[in-house]
């Protein structure tokens, strides 16, 4: 440190001896409080792991090494596996048949008859020439005779106004909404693989017709919100025009809904579960959900949390750490066991018990040990403990909030390659399509099927197919 410093060490040895004591006593303490201040700061340092940063903030090659040894396999199948191969079809479904008999014998050249009762069979998958199916409708102006009154023939029930049939409408829709592509690529798709003329402005009156289809389906999801049991909500930051706005997300068992607005405030919950929500929750620990009821806190939140302060520079701050983390593994692993089937409830909540004073015993220890690091984390865990064992009182809660955060993650993606909406009608379609797209793969329906009989109801001016059944 000294050749960095204003004194030379020539200068510092012509002192006076008391003042250079003064001088030797100042530079050990200042470089002493430099070296602390650097260790907080690399301790304080946010990370996935120590907060509620998301993964993809982090680049992979910042990431620390896996704490696991190296595997000595090499990659790919391992010598004895099981092959996995895709099953042949049954000939009868093959769109064609080719026979291949050889003509000669390899060896001697000698000629070849007769059919061999097993043949290898070798499928070869292909797409089909695509072309556009178009459909003419002449609707003829015929005038009466008698009154000389001119009748024009009706279009058939179902037959759009417009020139999109269902399934053109329905595939630009997920192209958007569950593929991520934008409309200039929409377009592009549509106008040279699937040879249908198309322009990005096309693309966006297509957009408005599967809102305005599936809007009835998106809504009744969103009216039984207050009446599920267990609802996991989570939202992430995005962008309506030049504003910021609010993605959130309410994970029921059976189905998903999304919702795009311009703010994270609790009004949003009341607007979408009323002030009568009975249910449980479970979500972070933001404080626009201290407004509801009954609320589970998310555990992996809370180990990221534990994790922040393992590594902070106070060693007494460290240990707290370490021994919450301790208690957090062991909740994590006697749960699995649980929803493996290796313990029953009752054998789970009795294994539980040891588990729950202990932590409750920590977080006390942080509230009154003094340091201003613990003593707002632990006050406000302590005093709010009970949200932290609701999973064990009310079957069918979990201890995570993964549900929604795994629904919100094809939402994040969206919004990194999409910058956000433009308009308040982009905003409806996205948190539509989103819904749609969720809710689906929660009840292992066939999206583009739906959103197609959706559509065709609309232009029938049927009743919409609903999410619920399957919920």
């Amino acid at each position: 440190m000294l050749p960095s410093l204003p004194i030379t060490p020539e200068q510092l040895a012509s002192l006076p001896p008391e003042l250079r004591a003064i001088v030797r006593t100042l530079i050990d303490h200042y470089e002493a409080r430099i070296a602390a201040l650097q260790a907080e700061l690399a301790s304080s340092r946010k990370t996935p792991r120590n907060s509620s940063l998301p993964p993809s903030s982090e680049h992979p090659h910042a990431r620390p090494p896996t704490r696991r040894a190296a595997s000595k396999k090499t990659r790919g199948g391992q010598p004895g596996h099981t092959k996995h191969q895709r099953a042949l079809i049954p000939a009868e479904q093959c769109d064609e048949v080719v026979s291949l008999r050889p003509q000669a014998c390899r060896r001697c050249g000698g000629r070849l008859r007769g059919d061999d009762p097993q043949p290898l069979r070798h499928q070869v998958w292909d797409v089909p020439p695509i072309q556009p199916h178009v459909t003419e409708y002449q609707r003829h102006r015929l005038s009466c005779p008698g009154c000389g009154l001119s009748t024009c023939g009706v279009l058939p029930s179902g037959v759009p106004s417009g020139t999109a049939g269902p399934r053109l409408v329905a595939l630009s829709a997920l192209l958007m909404g569950c593929f991520r592509q934008s409309k200039r690529r929409v377009a592009l798709f549509l106008e040279q693989v699937l040879g249908q003329p198309c322009s990005p402005g096309w693309v966006v009156k297509l957009q408005d017709q599967a809102t305005a289809a599936l809007r009835p389906a998106f809504g009744e999801l969103a009216a039984a919100l207050p009446s599920q049991p267990v609802l996991g909500i989570d939202e992430t930051p995005t962008r309506q025009s030049a504003a910021k706005a609010w993605l959130w997300t309410f994970v029921a068992p059976r189905f998903t809904v999304f919702a795009i607005r311009p703010t994270r405030a609790a009004s949003t919950l009341a607007e979408h579960l009323t002030k009568d929500f009975p249910g449980v929750v479970g979500c972070d620990r933001a404080r626009m959900y201290w407004s509801l009821g009954r609320v589970q806190w998310c555990w992996a939140h809370l180990k990221r949390d534990f994790q922040a302060l393992i590594d902070h520079a106070d060693g007494r701050v460290k240990r707290l750490g370490h021994d919450l983390m301790r208690k957090t593994r062991a909740l994590f692993g006697l749960w699995q066991r649980h929803r493996q089937g290796e313990l029953s409830r009752a054998d789970w909540k009795r294994e539980m018990e040891p588990i729950r004073r202990e932590v409750d015993s920590l977080l006390l220890r942080g509230r009154f040990s003094g340091h201003a690091r613990l003593v707002g984390m632990c006050r406000d865990l302590s005093k709010h403990r009970a949200r932290l064992w609701t999973f064990l009182e009310v079957e069918g809660v979990e201890p995570t909030n993964n549900a929604s955060e795994r629904a919100l993650r094809h939402a994040v993606i969206w919004r990194k390659l999409s910058f956000g909406t433009q308009s308040e009608r982009g905003s409806r379609f996205v948190e539509t399509m989103l819904t749609v797209v969720e809710t689906c793969r929660q009840q292992r329906r066939n999206v583009f099927a739906f959103v197609t009989e959706t559509i065709q109801a609309h232009h029938a001016k049927q009743p919409t197919p609903s999410l619920l059944n399957g919920a």
